[in-house]
């Protein structure tokens, strides 16, 4: 045990234990914000297209008017058409006070006061084969004029969002892991430079390779991992801060470690130190193994 410990080749002070870690520490943080943006993306474009792809919404402008076909008001026309068409669960008409906190955040706290003609607002639910874009069409023709927005164009939309925010959460990751590798394979050229007058020395007289590799191979992979480690507990408080943000637009997580971060979040930041390590295994005996094979 004491052998192991017997730093030869100085790498202590080769490898120092500043630089570097602080560096890897930085591209972890990133990685773990990278992470938990594509976990916390998915997880809100699931929640949101679970409400709104079904969901329809229906306008009826001046709903006291006397409808196309028949005696009765616009609205009653339309509320009748929509309770006897297949497809259509739920319909309610909203209320005043519904329509007034809707339109709260662009007319003010009362429309009535405003004296605009405002539309009825109808919300059902489509539970029909195919979409519903025959729907319109049927009640044009009961009540001109009545608008219809089904919730699948937004779930497409946000799919698409989804898409994008997890390719570019994915070219961040590998960025990171691309950068990781570049600090680690400087910092280990910057210590075969300290160092060279005694690795020809040893080298010389006989020493593998894979030995003198290795031995940086170590140095290099317990300071990405440890560094790692740091940037993931320092990633830790702004994760929860950003979860606690996002809280009221994905509700509650079902089945979470902790209050506010997703399982896969549990087990993607350990595995963060791990990743480091083998960067730095791997581009270590790389860098090693390379600048060794220019001695000859």
């Amino acid at each position: 045990m004491a052998n192991r410990r017997v730093d030869y080749l100085g790498l202590r002070s080769a490898l120092a234990d500043r630089l570097l870690p602080v560096l890897v520490a930085a591209m972890s943080f990133l990685a773990a914000l990278a992470v938990a943006g594509t976990l916390a993306s998915a997880a809100l474009a699931a929640h949101w297209q679970g409400d709104t792809q079904a969901s329809l919404t229906v306008q009826v402008p001046d709903p006291d008017g006397q409808a196309a076909t028949g005696s009765t008001t616009r609205l009653a026309a339309v509320l009748g058409a929509l309770q006897g068409m297949p497809g259509i669960a739920n319909p309610q008409l909203m209320s005043a006070d519904e329509v007034n906190r809707l339109l709260a955040p662009w007319l003010g706290s009362d429309v009535a006061q405003l004296a605009l003609p405002v539309p009825a607002v109808v919300t059902a639910d489509w539970a029909g084969p195919g979409s519903p874009d025959g729907l319109a069409a049927s009640l044009q023709k009961i009540s001109p004029g009545t608008l219809v927005a089904s919730g699948a164009s937004w779930a497409a939309r946000v799919a698409a969002l989804t898409t994008s925010l997890q390719a570019c959460a994915a070219a961040v990751l590998c960025i990171v892991a691309l950068v990781a590798g570049a600090v680690v394979s400087v910092a280990t050229r910057s210590g075969l430079a300290q160092r060279r007058e005694a690795i020809e020395i040893i080298h010389g007289l006989g020493a593998l390779d894979a030995d003198i590799a290795d031995r940086f191979a170590a140095r290099a992979t317990f300071l990405a991992a440890a560094g790692s480690g740091v940037g993931a507990l320092v990633a830790l408080p702004v994760l929860f801060w950003l979860a606690d943000l996002a809280a009221p637009f994905a509700g509650p997580a079902p089945g979470a470690a902790m209050p506010g971060l997703p399982p896969a979040l549990w087990i993607a930041l350990p595995a963060l130190p791990v990743i480091a390590a083998v960067i730095g295994w791997g581009t270590a005996q790389l860098t090693v193994r390379g600048w060794l094979r220019s001695l000859a």
